[in-house]
């Protein structure tokens, strides 16, 4: 369906939040995702079509996405576009979809995985519990690669969610995590109890490594909910 931009904030400086007006209103559960269809002059081999995981709630009267710029010299012609696009610009938004949301059972203990730009969905998710002022039992860890790349504290802190944040190449100031997300951090102390489920959201190459990880540490293929970032580096 046609959708309308209206405006986009910066999220941290190479990360940036768009927001449209679809032409009527678009149905979703928080942690779905949609294709934007954004035509363009001087378009690269790499098309007119991205999939983006929806950083808005199903109750925000606009629709947003969020993502990351590789910078002139790197991103694709898409992006460039998108990065440029003025209010009022027409795109285009495929009827959500997808399965990465939260399961009925609201007593379901849950782990939230994120890397980097694979914070969006989770975004939506904590959105929408915050609005609907419900409560999960979540515990979210959230690796970034520098502090400067954090975003959506704000969301963390409205629906009174604490976040593991682990810092790949920290600066000498920071005081949290370091290192990398990995199997063991995910799981802690002891092992989660057989109906936890673990979330896991990031490029591609983090979430393969992950998933092969926590099955190899005795976590079952059906407590793993994924989802894939493809084309970005791993954090």
């Amino acid at each position: 369906m046609k959708a309308e931009f209206v405006s986009s904030q910066a999220e941290a400086d190479n990360i940036r939040t768009f927001f449209f007006k679809p032409e009527k209103p678009l149905h979703y559960t928080a942690g779905q995702f949609t294709e934007l269809v954004l035509e363009h002059k001087n378009m690269d081999n790499r098309g007119r079509k991205r999939w983006f995981t929806l950083s808005s709630p199903p109750s925000a009267e606009l629709v947003s996405i969020t993502t990351k710029y590789a910078g002139d010299e790197h991103s694709s012609s898409f992006k460039k576009t998108l990065f440029k696009l003025e209010p009022g610009s027409e795109v285009n938004l495929a009827e959500p979809m997808g399965d990465f949301v939260l399961p009925k059972l609201i007593q379901t203990p849950l782990i939230f995985v994120a890397g980097g730009i694979g914070i969006t969905p989770f975004h939506s998710i904590l959105e929408w519990l915050a609005d609907a002022n419900e409560s999960r039992p979540i515990r979210l860890l959230y690796g970034v690669r520098s502090e400067d790349e954090i975003i959506f504290q704000t969301t963390f802190d409205k629906a009174g969610q604490h976040a593991t944040i682990i810092v790949g190449e920290p600066s000498a100031a920071w005081g949290g995590e370091r290192g990398q997300l990995s199997a063991e951090k995910i799981i802690g102390l002891e092992k989660p109890s057989a109906d936890t489920l673990v979330y896991v959201s990031g490029p591609e190459p983090m979430v393969e490594k992950l998933q092969k990880d926590l099955k190899y540490a005795g976590i079952k293929q059906s407590q793993l909910v994924l989802d894939f970032f493809p084309n970005y580096p791993t954090i």
